[in-house]
């Protein structure tokens, strides 16, 4: 009898242990998988951002620094004009592409 007793605790003891396995594999897939993967691309995505200011100041530094020395050698103030105009000429481009928001009533 101790043998049979023996042989079906490990066996019970398996199957407890399969069943605890498989429902904690469908737990991660079905819940924790996708929170891993949102936290990734929020990651990335401010990883991103942060690079794209980043690059956009260095150009903007650039080009002043270029427009000051080789273009407009001694007027400093026509190297804002042109930028600022740059810059206005932009944010009507994007002005003219938003779309209003939908009020609640």
């Amino acid at each position: 009898m101790t043998e049979q007793n023996e042989q079906r605790d490990p066996d019970l003891v398996d199957k407890a242990f399969g069943q605890l396995d498989h429902a904690l594999d469908i737990v991660h897939d079905r819940v924790l998988r996708p929170i891993f993967i949102a936290g990734r691309a929020v990651a990335f995505g401010f990883i991103v951002a942060l690079m794209a200011i980043v690059l956009v100041v260095a150009l903007v530094i650039a080009l002043v620094r270029l427009f000051d020395v080789y273009v407009f050698a001694s007027h400093q103030w026509l190297t804002y004009v042109c930028l600022g105009a740059v810059f206005v000429a932009a944010g009507l481009v994007i002005w003219r592409y938003r779309r209003p928001e939908n009020v609640r009533k």
